[in-house]
């Protein structure tokens, strides 16, 4: 006559265990691809809306192919309008359809919708690349130099500040 034993049991604490600790491993080891986003100093919120003379506006448009049309010109590109950009900037009441002087221009870019990010990343590049040979033209350095100079040196925080006096970086960003 045969006994009938009871089916072996197999202990599931140690594989919790292991499944744990490949958890933790994976975890640890694994590269996870972190997006960083666009470094700007925003200004503080205000429900005052500000009143800007429409000549003191530079704008700059992306329609939805990605194409530039920059103070109602259609360009290719926006290589060659940084120098545009500057003298639009730096007028000083001589052109009457430009700014009146340097604290109230602003460069408004305003992007369509569906226009891509590299677009619009490289359009935002462009102004601001204008707005800094202006600070290194003033600081008599290069750009490369003076992208180099260090806020916390206060010699060097100085030059940078003496280059930005006057000449605010007024970017208005629109979709």
């Amino acid at each position: 006559m045969k006994t009938h034993r009871p089916a072996a049991e197999v202990s599931t604490s140690s594989m919790a265990d292991i499944a744990f600790l490949l958890l933790t491993f994976f975890l640890m080891t694994a590269v996870i691809d972190t997006h960083k986003g666009l470094t700007m100093i925003l200004p503080e919120w205000s429900d005052h809306v500000a009143d800007y003379h429409s000549r003191n506006i530079f704008s700059i448009h992306i329609n939805s192919h990605n194409e530039f049309l920059v103070e109602e010109k259609n360009y290719p590109n926006l290589n060659s309008v940084s120098p545009e950009i500057q003298e639009f900037i730096l007028n000083k009441n001589k052109n009457s359809h430009w700014s009146e002087r340097p604290e109230k221009a602003v460069i408004s870019l305003k992007a369509d919708r569906s226009a891509s990010h590299e677009t619009f990343i490289y359009a935002l590049d462009q102004i601001q690349k204008a707005y800094y040979e202006l600070y290194a033209e003033r600081a008599q350095l290069s750009v490369k130099e003076f992208m180099e100079l260090d806020p916390k040196i206060p010699a060097q925080n100085a030059i940078l500040k003496k280059a930005k006096e006057g000449l605010p970086m007024n970017i208005s960003l629109a979709n």
